[in-house]
C-alpha cells in the first residue's frame, strides 16, 4: 500500500507508515505524524489481491481520518476489484461477492474510487464514485500491439460472449483494421469446467490477438488456444489487463506465443517469466 499526499499546486509527496500483523491475526497500521493542513486530498494505492489487505485499507483509513480530522479527502486507486467475477447468483447458496465488496469500499468513504478495466458493468454500478479506466485506455500503452492493431496485422479474438463488447470497441479504435473473430465455450456452472470450446470464423495461417479482462488459471486460454492452432493460426498472442497467473506461465508453452499484461494484479518485478513465451507487462 502506497498513501500520498496532494498539495492545491498537484505536488504530491509520500505518506510515510509502519504496518504489522499482531499474533493474533490483527493488522496494525501507523502513520507518521505530519501537517495535513496544506493538503488537498489523499490518494491511496493499493493491489487488493488479499483479504488481509482489506483490513489493512481499513485500518488505514480510520488512521487517515483521525489525523487530518477528517477535513480532507481520500481518494482509492485499486486496478484490480476484487470478487468482480461473482457479479451475479449462478448457483442457489452463493454470496453476491462484487455486492459485498462494493458495499465495503463504500462504506470508507472514498471521495474517488478509481479501478481498471471492469469485469462487467456490474461493479461500477455499484461503487459510489467510481472511475473505470478502459480496457483500450490500458492497451494503448504498449505500443508494439498499436502499431500490428492499426495495421491490421493481428486478428481480434474475443474469447467469449461477456467480453464480445470490449473487443469490439478495441477494433473501434483502429478504424476497424483488426478483423473480430467471436469463440464460445460451454461451460459447467457448478464446477466451472470448460466442455467444449468453438470459433466462429477463420484464422488460418493469420496471427491472432485473443483480448479479455482476467487470467486465473489459464483454462479459458489453452482451451481457445489449442482451437486456434488446430485451425490454423501462426501466431497467437494474449492481452490480459489483470494477470494472476495462478498456474503460472509454463501452462501455456506451446500454445501461446506472447502475453501483454498490467502490473494491476502484481508489480512487474513479481512474474515469473517463461523463456519459451514473450511477456511483456505494461507498467502504469
Amino acid at each position: 500500500m502506497k498513501v500520498f499526499s496532494y498539495d492545491s499546486a498537484g505536488n504530491k509527496s509520500l505518506v510515510n507508515y509502519d504496518s504489522f500483523t499482531f499474533s493474533g491475526g490483527e493488522e496494525h497500521v501507523r502513520f507518521d505524524q505530519i501537517d495535513y493542513s496544506e493538503s488537498v486530498k489523499i490518494e491511496i494505492f493499493e493491489r487488493l489481491t488479499h483479504s488481509s489487505k482489506l483490513v489493512k485499507l481499513m485500518m488505514a483509513v480510520d488512521a487517515l481520518k483521525r489525523l487530518s480530522f477528517n477535513n480532507v479527502p481520500i481518494e482509492l486507486v485499486t486496478p484490480y476489484f476484487p470478487y468482480a467475477r461473482q457479479d451475479r447468483v449462478c448457483v442457489e447458496g452463493e454470496a453476491l461477492g462484487a455486492s459485498v465488496m462494493a458495499n465495503f469500499i463504500n462504506s470508507l468513504g472514498f471521495t474517488k474510487v478509481t479501478i481498471w478495466d471492469a469485469h462487467s458493468d456490474v461493479s461500477p454500478a455499484l461503487i459510489n464514485n467510481v472511475v473505470n479506466v478502459p480496457q483500450i485506455d490500458l492497451l494503448k500503452r504498449c505500443e508494439e500491439l498499436c502499431k500490428r492493431l492499426a495495421t491490421g496485422e493481428l486478428i481480434l479474438v474475443s474469447p467469449d460472449a461477456g467480453a464480445s463488447k470490449k473487443t469490439l470497441k478495441i477494433a473501434e479504435q483502429f478504424n476497424g483494421e483488426p478483423e473480430v473473430i467471436q469463440a464460445q465455450k460451454q461451460r459447467n456452472l457448478k464446477t466451472g469446467e470448460i466442455l467444449k470450446t468453438e470459433i466462429i470464423g477463420n484464422v488460418n495461417n493469420n496471427n491472432v490477438l485473443i483480448v479479455d479482462d482476467i487470467c486465473d488459471g489459464g483454462r479459458t486460454f489453452i482451451e481457445l488456444a489449442k482451437v486456434l492452432k488446430n485451425n490454423g493460426a501462426n501466431e497467437v498472442s494474449l492481452f490480459i489487463t489483470h494477470g494472476i497467473f495462478s498456474k503460472g506461465l509454463d501452462v501455456f508453452d506451446g500454445l501461446i506465443d506472447a502475453i501483454y499484461t498490467t502490473d494491476s494484479f502484481r508489480a512487474k518485478h513479481e512474474f515469473i517469466n517463461n523463456n519459451k513465451i514473450k511477456l511483456q507487462v505494461i507498467e502504469m
